[in-house]
């Protein structure tokens, strides 16, 4: 239930995320924030939440955020169909992050291939470990120098970064820049792509917002709650416990469905519909306690200026009737694999 998932989520005492770090270290690296308990979790956070708040990331909605997305629907715009999945969800954000660390436009596809083969170290670990090897290897110069030389982008936000005279080391920082490729990647694109396949199921809904786009912030955050990108996290018990009646013994691990709390149906009326109009209620899509999603302020950025520009630049946007029914699928990330559309070409 949401309660106890809340509850669970916001006692990092009683359940360690150090899980995480079992699990995901050789790739990730031992000194990933997702993984660490308090104080040094909050340490480290603080050190870099300043470069995701909403006044940081104001200045790249025109800049970097439109721009990609521009770019993308140039080269489909003229076609008067896509798969919005292959053609603009699984590129946007990962162009939108190799832009925020300053990386030069001629490596996005490496990074790219190296994020996709980064996310596969469960099923391939050899893969896996070579990408995060070589991604620390791509890094290490271009922190040298930004070390050396600030600019304007986060791997110098991030090595500049201080608190009470002390700066991240350079193991942290290579940390955080892989960890941003599954938190800030693989959930935008899949949130992205379930909330445009659900509007374009419902014509009313997405004509409501073509109307009106000052309901786009409440569309995405209903988007959030019907289809969490992920369904699930790991914690550890600390301690013997109990949670909703239940006893859990110290060492056990802990997963508490995301999902399944968004769908709670005393607290959210017909919870498997998809509605922007329900009353707002909080729900856990972006986690929450100490973990809460990072990201999210950039999360929210990146779609709603990604609908505004689909239904701005693709006229008469609507689901291919004669393709194959797309739907979200996955067990643990989920979303759809395919978005068929048609459009007036441009």
């Amino acid at each position: 239930r949401h309660e106890e998932a809340q509850q669970m989520l916001r006692d990092n005492e009683t359940f360690s995320s150090a899980a995480v770090i079992a699990a995901f270290g050789p790739v990730l690296g031992e000194r990933v924030m997702l993984g660490m308990d308090e104080p040094v979790h909050g340490r480290l956070r603080s050190l870099v939440s300043k470069a995701f708040s909403q006044k940081a990331l104001a200045r790249w909605e025109d800049e970097l955020v439109g721009r990609v997305g521009n770019s993308l629907i140039d080269k489909f715009a003229a076609n008067a169909k896509a798969d919005l999945v292959k053609e603009f969800t699984f590129d946007y954000p990962s162009q939108i992050i190799a832009g925020l660390l300053g990386l030069p436009e001629e490596d996005y596809p490496q990074f790219q291939r190296w994020s996709i083969s980064l996310l596969s170290w469960i099923l391939n670990p050899e893969r896996g470990l070579a990408a995060s090897a070589a991604l620390c290897d791509y890094f290490a110069p271009i922190l040298a120098a930004r070390r050396a030389e600030p600019k304007e982008d986060l791997i110098s936000a991030l090595a500049q970064a201080e608190i009470d005279g002390e700066k991240l080391e350079d193991e942290e920082i290579y940390s955080f820049l892989r960890l941003l490729l599954p938190a800030g990647v693989e959930t935008t694109y899949r949130s992205l792509g379930s909330l445009l396949l659900a509007l374009l199921s419902d014509p009313a809904q997405l004509d409501a917002i073509r109307a009106d786009r000052s309901l786009l912030p409440q569309a995405i955050e209903e988007g959030v709650r019907w289809e969490p990108p992920l369904l699930t996290i790991t914690r550890v018990a600390t301690r013997d416990t109990e949670l909703g009646g239940v006893a859990i013994p110290e060492g056990s691990t802990v997963m508490p469905m995301l999902g399944s709390a968004n769908r709670q149906e005393d607290r959210y009326p017909d919870p498997d519909r998809f509605d922007i109009f329900r009353t707002p209620r909080a729900h856990l899509g972006w986690g929450h306690g100490v973990h809460v999603c990072l990201g999210m302020h950039l999360a929210r950025l990146e779609m709603r200026t990604a609908i505004n520009l689909l239904l701005d630049r693709l006229p008469n946007l609507r689901l291919d009737p004669d393709a194959d029914d797309p739907h979200v699928r996955g067990q643990i990330f989920r979303s759809p694999t395919s978005v068929p559309v048609l459009f007036d070409p441009q």
